[in-house]
């Protein structure tokens, strides 16, 4: 069964190619979705697919890998909602 995942990603990650590295990560892992710049700086990351693949999303998120600085990852797990194709930055 397909999750979604909301998460919040704080720190230095606008203007550093992190919505970028985002979108390759997470079309590598087949999810779908989108990483959206929010006014107050940080980065919003919604991704639906298996949990397994949702987690290692996550994961690479809190790696220290991502382009610029992350300082913290707020996420909320939801049920699948369907309607997205791709993953898109915004």
């Amino acid at each position: 069964m397909d999750v979604r995942l909301n998460a919040w990603v704080r720190g230095r990650v606008q203007g550093v190619g992190f919505r970028w590295w985002t979108r390759a990560t997470a079309l590598e892992l087949g999810l779908v979705g989108s990483a959206s710049n929010r006014p107050d700086g940080r980065v919003e990351v919604v991704a639906e697919g298996p949990r397994e693949k949702c987690e290692q999303l996550l994961q690479a998120l809190r790696s220290g890998e991502a382009p610029g600085h992350v300082e913290s990852v707020g996420e909320q797990w939801s049920e699948a909602r369907g309607g997205l194709t791709g993953f898109v930055e915004r």
